[in-house]
Parts: structure tokens; sequence; C-alpha cells
């Protein structure tokens, strides 16, 4: 191809069920390609990648563990130029028609429009919580760090360390909440032009392609799912390496509400909390309850 592609690729892999120790991952060890394998590109030893649509087809990886809770982190340089109907989609996701996910997916533009950052959680097959957001930079001209941090106390999407959106576990209210089901992280790149620009009237020119993302120091500080024992484990703050469960973790701090109403009032433009004519004024339950 035309261009240079450099990712690098850092996974973490412990080697007890329950304990997490950071080591250089490979893309040929730790990932495989779950579609889209002639449109994908890794070589220098396995730590570089590029996922690539064309006309033909898209490109998705997805790791060859499972982790249940954790600090998922991706550096992603979106595709530059008119990118209108293309996603590029990062995120965790277990299996089944009950499944639990944890959603960043990026909306392509018209040159000279904004990319949407679209998020999402589903808890046992129900979705339909989508919030939506304007960068506040060009995620095509460098790379973003864009982390999932998921523990049993609340689900932070965070965009270079600032906190955009934070789902907090209210399941003792009735909410369901990702925290039994094991997730593997995906990542992928495809043809959503029936939807992604302007609900669909934005159609991908296919004079543009190769569309390519890119993407440097992915990690995954997560809990390996070890069986249903798990669940109890991965979960327990009485362990150094389950960080993610410390005290610390289970609230957003001062600071950090601050950013994320820093991001929300200037750059947030759907909210389905907000959406009651969407609802017909039945909003879910969480809408109601305090955000932080």
């Amino acid at each position: 191809m035309a261009e240079s592609y450099i990712v690098i690729f850092a996974l973490v892999i412990s080697s007890m069920t329950l304990v997490v120790v950071p080591v250089n991952g490979n893309f040929h060890k730790s990932t495989t390609f779950n579609w889209g394998v002639n449109n994908s590109v890794i070589w220098g030893g396995g730590d570089n990648l590029a996922l690539v649509l064309n006309n033909v087809s898209g490109s998705g990886i997805q790791t060859k563990k499972q982790f249940l809770f954790g600090s998922i982190q991706m550096l992603i340089k979106l595709v530059p130029g008119n990118s209108a109907g293309t996603v590029t989609a990062y995120y965790v996701s277990s299996v089944g028609s009950r499944h639990d996910e944890i959603d960043f997916e990026f909306l392509g533009n018209v040159s000279g429009q904004p990319y949407i950052i679209h998020t999402n959680v589903f808890a046992q097959g129900i979705g339909n919580r989508e919030q939506q957001f304007y960068p506040w930079f060009d995620p095509t001209a460098d790379f973003h760090n864009y982390t999932i941090h998921w523990n049993p106390s609340q689900i932070v999407w965070l965009v270079d360390g600032l906190p955009i959106r934070v789902f907090r576990n209210q399941e003792s209210i009735g909410i369901p909440y990702p925290n039994a089901q094991p997730m593997r992280v995906y990542s992928s790149i495809w043809n959503a032009d029936n939807w992604a620009t302007r609900g669909g009237l934005e159609k991908i020119d296919w004079k543009s392609a190769p569309f390519v993302a890119r993407y440097r120091q992915f990690r995954a500080r997560a809990c390996r799912w070890g069986g249903f024992e798990s669940i109890a484990g991965c979960a327990s703050n009485t362990t150094r390496t389950n960080f993610w469960a410390s005290p610390a973790y289970a609230r957003l701090s001062y600071a950090q509400v601050g950013q994320m109403m820093w991001v929300r009032n200037n750059y947030m433009i759907y909210d389905y909390c907000k959406d009651t004519k969407r609802f017909n004024g039945q909003m879910p339950l969480e809408c109601s309850q305090p955000m932080f």
C-alpha cells in the first residue's frame, strides 16, 4: 500500500487467572482475525497492524483471551479525508443473545465535518443507551487514547484521560449491569453507510478507498477469565493486582466530574436520557438516577 502503517501492540496477559502482569504483546500470539484477513496488515514480528476497508471487505481482530473487569486502552488514528459511511469500532463484548458489551464507535464524516464518537453499553442483551460526542481535536491528525475502564462499580469511557461518560452499577434497583460475562476486546473497520453518517444520507465514496484505521499501544490491564470463579475473584478489591476494583476507582473524583461535565456541556450531541420522544416518555430507569 502507499502508506506505512505503524501500530505498537502491547497486551496484558496473566500467568494466573486472577493476577495481572503487563507484558509485551504480539498480534500473531495474542489476537486473531475474526474477518477480513486479506484486508489487514501485520508486520515487524507481529507488533504492527493496520485494518483496512475497501469495496470488497472490511476487517477486524479480537483477543484470544477473555477478561472480566479491567482497564482497556488503545491509541487510535482514524481514517482521514472523506470517511463518510465508515465506522471504526473498538469495544469489549461477550457472546450470545443476552450478551454484555461496552462500545466506542467512530462514525465517519464528509471531508471538513467532525467525526462522531458514539458510545453504548449492553447488559444482558439490552442496549439502546447511546451517547454521542464531537471530538475537541482532529482524530485523524494524530493518535489519541481511548480507554474503557470497567469494574464492579462503574464503567467509564475516557478520551486522552478525560472521562466523557459513566455508567454506574445500579443492579440493586433493577438496572442490569455487565458484571458476570467474560469479554473479548475487538476492533474493526466496516461499511455502515446505511446509518453512520447523517442517518445514512451520506454514502461511502469508494474512490477514496482504501480506508485505513491505525493503532498504537493497545493494553488490556485486565483480569483474565478462568471460569465462573472469576466472577468473584475478578471483582475482589483485596488483591493488589485488581487495581480497577480498588475504592479509588469506585467513583469519579471531584476533578474527573469537572472534566466530564466540561466535555458533556461543550461536545455532547446526543443523550438517550434526554430523548423523551424515542421512549414515549417512559424513560429508562437509570435516567432518573444520579450519574455519579
